[in-house]
């Protein structure tokens, strides 16, 4: 593995043996004991997108880390003024040691590994999230201690996130039901892919349906960034999948509700949920965290 663009660059075997890394990195962190294993390295971040958790758990990491972190927007370099991906990614890699991007669209992401001689991470594109979805299969794997069984429903917009998800839930052999209305399924070409990995996945329009004896509800915003001309649209579209109490109680007893972040209460998840005892969405937010360690470890260690 050179560049993590796609979930599916990854196989089973190394989801483990990030997963398993990103614990031990983790349960050093809670000791106070951090490594210089990436000390004198650089990574670039290049964004053309905002962030909080995908920037600042990334510079944390690689502090941790003993490296530094660049961060790089779009619009304070040269591609402002016209000057090519390709140069840009070209140069940077006579730079850095490695590259985060946050891109608009998913072709910018694969040109810039394109031309990149150092690895290259998709840290959110508008086709994929594979950074979220390590983080997330490290909190289903602290609650559930194994994926076997599993049944992971997703509530709402079929977006990248849930595209990483597919796949993720294919490799690792969970089972997957999406519930979205129609209109809002998911990339087409990532179902095909997550099956022609051995992946179970299910699209139905039903969120009540999908909630069935679920281990896991996840939901995400139902207007994600670049979508806010179609705002009012979305919402009335979206909303009768809010993950709600009454959704929660056609799950399993042990159900645990997940949200990548940021939340919308009231729109995409109640409140009652989103704070409630099922609720382990801060712990995904931190483990984006020690998963990233983790992957940046493996590519640039």
């Amino acid at each position: 593995m050179k560049h993590l663009i796609s979930f599916a660059d990854l196989t089973q075997h190394e989801v483990i043996e990030l997963l398993e890394m990103a614990e031990g990195l983790k349960e050093k962190r809670a000791r106070g004991k951090l490594t210089d294993l990436l000390k004198n390295r650089s990574l670039a971040m290049l964004f053309e997108k905002s962030s909080t958790r995908t920037r600042v758990s990334f510079e944390v990491s690689m502090a941790d880390l003993g490296g530094q972190s660049i961060f790089l927007s779009f619009k304070d370099l040269q591609l402002g003024r016209g000057e090519t991906i390709a140069d840009t990614a070209v140069v940077l890699s006579r730079y850095v040691h490695g590259i985060a991007a946050r891109v608009n669209k998913h072709s910018t992401i694969l040109e810039i590994a394109e031309h990149s001689s150092v690895p290259v991470i998709n840290a959110l594109s508008d086709v994929e999230h594979p950074c979220q979805i390590l983080s997330d299969l490290l909190t289903i794997k602290e609650y559930k201690s194994d994926f076997n069984g599993l049944k992971y429903v997703w509530v709402g917009d079929g977006n990248n996130v849930c595209n990483s998800a597919i796949l993720g839930c294919a490799i690792v052999g969970m089972k997957m039901v999406v519930a979205c209305p129609p209109g809002y399924e998911p990339d087409e070409r990532i179902v095909k892919s997550a099956k022609e990995l051995g992946g179970d996945i299910t699209i139905i329009n039903d969120p009540f349906e999908a909630a069935k004896d679920a281990d896991i509800l996840y939901t995400d915003v139902w207007v994600s960034m670049g979508d806010e001309d179609e705002m009012e649209k979305r919402l009335n579209d979206l909303k009768d999948y809010q993950i709600n109490s009454d959704l929660v109680s056609i799950a399993k007893s042990d159900v645990i509700v997940m949200h990548c972040m940021p939340a919308h209460r009231g729109q995409e998840i109640a409140a009652e949920v989103m704070d409630g005892p099922h609720s382990v969405v801060y712990d995904q937010a931190e483990n984006r965290l020690h998963a990233q360690k983790a992957l940046l470890l493996k590519l640039m260690g």
